[in-house]
């Protein structure tokens, strides 16, 4: 089956002082030649002046050249270092949609075709994902982390333990008749010790909050300030305040960087029982995202707060006079004067950073936790197998397949698409 030749511009929209124009593929080459003559060695750059079809100066570039499989997709790669400006860019990528054999990129599709050619694994293409989305500086090194390879390079680790596993598993296979050859029994013990490995990552915080902000909720009874607390602390008014009780039927979300730290403030409605249809579901669904809340605002009586290991028990309404007393385990909060908000940040903060992944460290998003659950899970299962070297090969064989999902290597064309459709155009 022939590959097509890519090309697209991979570097920000014009104007720019430089423009990068890739082309990879196996015509690659032969497209540098066409507009620029010749091309310098392998990883080399040089000067080179563009032409169209028809002879008529584009550019001065400088122009590089990569030889597959040594380059960045493994493919034969070219890349034109024009001047940033529209028209310059757009003469090149029409000079080059006039040459045989190429066609425009799709989003991702570089990318993509360096994961295909096994220049990268899926856990650095998810990374790199990351880090073009990222926009603060605690995301951009979690990201870079991840795509820099330091998932992968754990992997490898578990996966060379495991394959060490299945060939004494294998052993014991062959050997079951042999009077002389016992069971292996070390192998559980060595199996349980790479289960508790990856039972600490598991339990590593996620990248998720990192990405989506950590989600802190506003909840409490009926008419106890939530709404005006919520707009005291996102400086703008989200949320309707009324007196009337109910009045917030649906959660409201607001996005903020909070000095850095990402986070999603939620509005709720009132906790308490009603026979109003529309109130209901909207209690219902209070409920529910109280209980996901990664740190939860009670505005209620502390009696009443719900059970949370990240509660923050406010006393809101503090300017008033008949509010004036607040319980030692709460925090004096008046939205209109502002009295309490510093603390009540502050203690967020500490609470949100708390639930957030180390800076720099490798933090796991839900796919890949999911497949170190299976390969956990699978090594779990060895003493279930009594002994028999049959079962605990093929347990062993699962956490293999495991990891083969992790990195991309089985059973991953379901998330392709989507993830490499999170990628711009020339990337």
């Amino acid at each position: 089956m022939s590959i097509d030749t890519i090309f697209a511009l991979s570097s920000g929209r014009p104007p720019a002082a430089v423009s990068i124009i890739r082309v990879s593929g196996p015509r690659a080459h032969n497209a540098g030649r066409q507009l620029a003559g010749s091309l310098p060695e392998a990883r080399h750059a040089a000067v080179r002046t563009l032409r169209d079809a028809e002879g008529e100066v584009l550019d001065e570039a400088l122009v590089l050249r990569f030889d597959g499989p040594a380059s960045s997709t493994g493919e034969n790669i070219v890349e034109f270092q024009c001047h940033g400006g529209r028209a310059v860019v757009d003469a090149v990528l029409a000079a080059l949609k006039l040459v045989d054999g190429l066609r425009i990129a799709q989003p991702g599709e570089f990318t993509r075709r360096a994961f295909e050619n096994g220049r990268i694994d899926l856990t650095e293409a998810e990374g790199l994902a990351d880090l073009i989305e990222a926009e603060t500086e605690t995301q951009r090194k979690a990201a870079l982390a991840m795509a820099e390879g330091g998932l992968r390079r754990q992997v490898e680790h578990w996966q060379q333990q495991v394959l060490a596993l299945s060939a004494r598993a294998e052993v014991a296979i062959d050997y079951v008749d042999e009077d002389d050859v016992g069971p292996d029994s070390e192998l559980l013990e060595d199996a349980g010790m790479l289960a508790s490995e990856l039972r600490s990552w598991l339990e590593r915080p996620r990248v998720e909050p990192l990405k989506d902000g950590v989600r802190v909720v506003v909840a409490g009874p009926p008419n106890a300030g939530k709404s005006s607390l919520l707009n005291a602390i996102a400086g703008d008014e989200r949320a309707i305040v009324t007196s009337i009780p109910g009045t917030t039927r649906d959660h409201i979300e607001v996005p903020l960087l909070l000095d850095g730290l990402p986070i999603l403030l939620t509005d709720t409605a009132g906790l308490r029982e009603t026979d109003e249809p529309v109130e209901r579901i909207g209690v219902e669904r209070a409920r529910s995202i109280v209980e996901d809340a990664d740190v939860l605002l009670w505005l209620g009586d502390p009696a009443d707060a719900p059970s949370h290991p990240r509660l923050v028990q406010v006393h809101p309404r503090a300017d008033l006079p008949e509010r004036a007393n607040a319980s030692a385990q709460s925090l004096a909060v008046s939205s209109v004067t502002g009295q309490g908000l510093k603390p009540l940040l502050a203690r967020v903060k500490e609470l949100g950073e708390s639930f957030l992944p180390a800076e720099g460290a490798i933090a796991l998003n839900r796919r890949q936790a999911t497949q170190i659950s299976e390969a956990h899970n699978a090594l779990l299962d060895l003493p279930a197998a009594g002994g028999d070297p049959v079962l605990i090969a093929e347990h062993l064989r699962t956490a293999r397949m495991a990891f083969d999902k992790l990195t991309g290597r089985a059973g991953i064309d379901d998330v392709l698409d989507a993830l490499f459709g999170r990628f711009c155009l020339g990337k």
